[in-house]
């Protein structure tokens, strides 16, 4: 019983400095994780807009990570490093993807409150348009 004790004992221990070790070095042009993350939620929007309407970024000439590269003054290798490095840290990647749903549930909510809010309106506005007689009528 003691022996099954001090193998659990040595087995979390282990285990404890195994997840705490650095699995992939850190990167000596790391995206900062708040660029990384705004760079992420963009790569999501124009991912679902390409998913979508694939004409409407290319009419506009618009390559995703080109795009994402020039705007936040990256190159391709620096973004690759640095995703595989925040990768390689399960809890602050899931972290950051926790981030970039809330904001695009926040974003999503706004757009559907602002289209029911215009439809309210183009409604109020037909039924405003009624003549007073068609009301009458009812």
């Amino acid at each position: 019983m003691i022996m099954n004790s001090r193998l659990v004992y040595i087995f979390l221990l282990f285990l404890f400095v195994a997840c705490g070790e650095e699995v992939i070095e850190q990167p000596e042009n790391l995206i900062p994780k708040e660029k990384m993350t705004e760079m992420l939620y963009e790569l999501a929007i124009l991912n679902a807009a390409n998913g979508t309407n694939p004409a409407l970024l290319e009419e506009r000439g618009v390559e995703t990570m080109s795009y994402l590269y020039k705007k936040y003054d990256v190159d391709s290798a620096q973004f690759v490093n640095s995703d595989i490095y925040y990768a390689s840290k399960p809890l602050q990647y899931e972290s950051m993807y926790e981030d970039i749903e809330a904001r695009i549930k926040a974003v999503k909510k706004q757009l559907e409150d602002e289209r029911k809010r215009k439809t309210d309106s183009i409604k109020k506005a037909a039924e405003d348009r009624e003549s007073p007689v068609d009301k009458k009528k009812d």
